[in-house]
C-alpha cells in the first residue's frame, strides 16, 4: 500500500509512524514546575543526538491545549533528568502517562522514590538503573512538537551494569515502546562485524 502523507490526518500519520519505527527507547523525564511541583512523564520520541558533547534529544508532542508540562518546565528551568525505563519500573512509569492538570505530580500515582540530583535542581527517580542529568542546549519548535536537545552533565549508572564504560544490556532490562498499549523487551542479541574497508 502507498499513502500520501499530506492527505492523511495527524492521527493516521501518527499510527503509521509509531507502528513502523519500532522498537523505540523510552525517556522517563522528570522536570520541576514553576510552583516546585515535580512532573514525570514518559516519551518514546527519544534518541542520542551527539556523543561529543553528549546530548540527548526528545520530541514532546503538543496537545490541543499547547505545550505539555514537560516542555513548559524544561523551557522554564533549562534542566531535567532522563531515566531509562527498565522492566522493574515500567508499570509505575506507565502510571505517570495520566493526563493530569498542571501542578499535579504524576509521581503521586506511583511508589517511585525521588532523590536529589548532583548538578541540577531537578530531582531524579532512585529506582532507575540509568539516569542522565541534563541542561537544555537547543529548542526547536515544530508545528506539533517541541524538539528538546540537552547536554548530559552527569551520568548515574548502577554499579553492576557498567564495566570499562560498556553497559550490560541484559542487566539493564530496558523496555521499548511499540504502538498502542504494546511494549517490548530486548530479545535475542546477535553480532555482525562492521566492514573495515
Amino acid at each position: 500500500m502507498k499513502f500520501d502523507a499530506q492527505s492523511l490526518s495527524p492521527k493516521e500519520n501518527y499510527k503509521l509512524l509509531i507502528g513502523s519505527i519500532i522498537p523505540r527507547p523510552i525517556a522517563f523525564v522528570t522536570t520541576k514546575g514553576a510552583d516546585g511541583t515535580i512532573n514525570a512523564a514518559p516519551f518514546s520520541f527519544f534518541t542520542v543526538a551527539s556523543s561529543h558533547p553528549p546530548q540527548l534529544l526528545i520530541a514532546v508532542q503538543k496537545t490541543d491545549q499547547g505545550e505539555k508540562d514537560t516542555a513548559k518546565n524544561i523551557l522554564l528551568n533549562q534542566e531535567y533528568v532522563i531515566h531509562i525505563v527498565s522492566e522493574e519500573i515500567v508499570e509505575a512509569v506507565n502510571e505517570t502517562a495520566a493526563p493530569l492538570a498542571y501542578g499535579e505530580s504524576e509521581l503521586e500515582r506511583t511508589n517511585l522514590t525521588l532523590i536529589d540530583s548532583d548538578l541540577i535542581d531537578v530531582p531524579a527517580v532512585a529506582e532507575a538503573k540509568i539516569r542522565f542529568e541534563l541542561k537544555l542546549t537547543q529548542h526547536v519548535e515544530l508545528e506539533a512538537a517541541d524538539l528538546l536537545i540537552g547536554e548530559v552533565v552527569r551520568y548515574h549508572v548502577a554499579d553492576e551494569l557498567v564495566d570499562s564504560f560498556r553497559i550490560d544490556a541484559d542487566g539493564l532490562g530496558a523496555i521499548a515502546r511499540l504502538a498502542g498499549n504494546d511494549y517490548a523487551k530486548i530479545g535475542d542479541i546477535f553480532t555482525i562485524a562492521r566492514p573495515t574497508k
